[in-house]
């Protein structure tokens, strides 16, 4: 390689003396004549100002031959002008400059070099046009007038109450032809002496620039292999050396922006992989070029798919196969649901869009989780439902009864008790779910009123075991309490959280087999007191746990409403236990019993008294906390 280089390079320069020799010939004479022309058109435009230093009056119009016999005295001094305009021009000819004098028309007043009368209209001059128009025109061609080649340089000269006239000095291209061929003489063999010499001293300096162009070639070679380390200088301060520098910046900011590049691949990376959505990116051939670890997992795969495998390969549901082909194919945006698992169904909102990127298409699929979506569809479903049978069997029974004792059941004194104290139990019943639906209807709209105070744990309690004491008495069920002494008092509504641990307790109650035991114990942990109520009764599966605190949701339904619950209780007990910034679950296995737990905060009286005077609020959702005193 190196040694080609060098027979290239030596050939370079023996080979091409005469092209060389014939090129520099052709742009000096080319040099030549435009210096010439640059020089005459400034000498043309010095004596331009010289000789309008000097300008006699011109006259207001042209002279005409075809003047009418009677001439006026204006027209004798006009005719005065122009012949001082003449006479002007004929002075300044001598300075060896061709002076024309052109009316704005084109006709020509005065000439220093031809008699006017022999001359054509100038008005298509080039330098005429370009004069007026822009106030000054220049031009280099060939007189008509003269016969011989002429640099023209022309002005615009205002003239006052008259249109304007165009001033126009010629210098000839003699002396210019003159001075080329005098150049060319001694041009040529200067040429060839010089050329001579550079030949002979490029073949001692060709194997130097082989070598220096064969470093620069390997440097080339080795960045586009990925080997960044700057070319080192070899101190001659040439152009060669300066390319090398121009290509160690050149390869230095490659490397700056493929660390760019990959820092932010890595960072996208980083960030689709750690969305919790999964996204996916296709190509026009149905293959996956990329798939984060969610796409991974709403699909149930161990690993996140490899960049080429097929999509069909890997995605099994056809709804999202399908909206991948139709955006392929040229729709921008398709929507559409998925459902992955079978026991356990989770659903997913997929959106595929197009991407393109000039020639190449493509499609980005992501999936969202919209299984807590379907779910409160499916309550709020359920709920609508359940209120409609709620409110249905106790008036139907209202119904019922009331025709009967229409229809001369009330003069039956026997039954019509009866049937009075079912209206009446049916009514009770209606009344206790409007309440509770009130009550939730209330939460939800945040106008729940709480009044936080400090609240004795032992009262609270002992209050809620002595209401339950007579029920459970009823069935034969033992109930208890255990709790340390020295519990602290908690911050809430002690009617509100009564109803909690009430309500807690007739559950255990109503779901616990005579001759069972409830407990009710309360704990410190941390900065809440945790409250328990236990029993020994039939306890609940394991698939019901987490919807026993929906609204109308019963694992036992017909217990439930031969007991005259509204299957609100456990619903309304969550929302009053949030309200009080505390949570509320279960534990409990068939056939062992149930453990019903909730939290409270421990009173502060600095921190309710700060929550109260920035916000008048708890802070918690669904409370409105009155300014009592604390």
């Amino acid at each position: 390689m190196r040694r080609n280089l060098f027979w290239k390079l030596a050939l370079t320069f023996f080979g091409l003396p005469l092209g060389v020799l014939l090129t520099v010939d052709f742009f000096a004479e080319r040099a030549l004549r435009q210096d010439y022309e640059r020089a005459t058109f400034t000498q043309l435009a010095t004596i331009t100002r010289f000789a309008q230093m000097g300008l006699p009056q011109f006259p207001s119009t042209p002279s005409s031959s075809s003047a009418q016999p009677e001439q006026t005295t204006d027209a004798r001094v006009n005719d005065a002008r122009v012949n001082d305009v003449r006479t002007w021009a004929a002075q300044v000819g001598q300075s060896g400059a061709r002076v024309t004098v052109i009316a704005a028309n084109g006709q020509v007043l005065a000439d220093s070099e031809s008699d006017i009368s022999t001359m054509e209209n100038h008005a298509d001059r080039p330098e005429f046009r370009q004069a007026l128009a822009n106030g000054s025109g220049r031009s280099v061609r060939h007189s008509v007038t003269l016969k011989r080649d002429l640099l023209y340089y022309a002005v615009r000269q205002d003239i006052p109450g008259g249109p304007p006239v165009v001033l126009r000095f010629a210098l000839s291209l003699e002396d210019a032809d003159a001075a080329v061929a005098s150049f060319r003489r001694t041009l040529w063999p200067a040429l060839f002496v010089i050329l001579l010499v550079a030949g002979v001293a490029s073949l001692l300096v060709s194997r130097s620039v082989a070598d220096r162009v064969e470093r620069l070639r390997e440097f080339s070679r080795r960045v586009a292999e990925g080997d960044f380390r700057p070319l080192s200088g070899d101190g001659s301060g040439d152009a060669l050396e300066a390319l090398g520098a121009a290509l160690n910046q050149t390869a230095a900011r490659m490397d700056r922006t493929i660390r760019t590049l990959t820092e932010e691949r890595n960072m996208s990376a980083a960030i689709l992989g750690s969305m919790v959505e999964g996204v996916a990116v296709v190509n026009g051939l149905e293959r996956l070029v990329f798939a984060n670890q969610g796409f991974a997992g709403i699909l149930e795969l161990d690993v996140p798919p490899k960049s080429g495998s097929a999509l069909v390969e890997v995605v099994r549901q056809t709804e999202l196969i399908e909206a991948v082909r139709q955006v392929l194919a040229g729709q921008s945006r398709v929507e559409a649901e998925i459902v992955t698992g079978t026991l356990r169904q989770h659903f997913f909102a997929a959106t595929v869009a197009a991407v393109r990127a000039g020639e190449t298409s493509g499609a980005v699929v992501v999936l969202h989780d919209i299984t807590e979506l379907r779910k409160l569809e499916r309550v709020r479903r359920d709920f609508v439902a359940n209120v409609s049978h709620e409110f249905k069997t106790p008036l139907t029974a209202i119904q019922g009864f009331s025709e009967t004792l229409l229809s001369g059941a009330i003069d039956d004194p026997q039954n019509r008790e009866r049937f009075l104290g079912i209206i009446l139990e049916h009514s009770r019943r209606l009344a206790r779910l409007t309440d509770d639906l009130l009550k939730l209807s209330q939460m939800d709209a945040d106008r729940l009123e709480v009044e936080i105070r400090g609240v004795s744990v032992a009262e609270l309690i002992d209050s809620c075991i002595e209401t339950a004491q007579h029920r459970a008495a009823e069935k034969d069920l033992q109930v208890t309490a255990d709790f340390p002494a020295e519990l602290p008092n908690i911050a809430g509504d002690r009617r509100r959280l009564a109803e909690v641990l009430q309500n807690l307790l007739d559950n255990a109650i109503q779901y616990t087999l005579a001759g069972g035991r409830i407990m009710v114990d309360a704990a410190l942990r941390g900065t809440d007191v945790i409250f328990t109520v236990s029993d020994t009764g039939i306890g609940i599966p394991k698939v019901d746990q987490s919807r026993i605190f929906e609204r109308f949701y019963r694992v036992d339904a017909a217990r439930s409403r031969e007991a005259g619950g509204t299957g609100l209780g456990l619903a309304i007990a969550k929302h009053l236990v949030e309200v009080h910034g505390g949570r509320i679950w279960v534990d409990s296995e068939i056939g062992q019993g149930s453990k019903f737990h909730f939290s409270v905060p421990v009173f502060d009286r600095e921190r309710v008294v700060s929550r109260i005077a920035a916000t008048g609020t708890t802070g918690n959702r669904g409370a409105n906390t009155s300014r009592q005193p604390l």
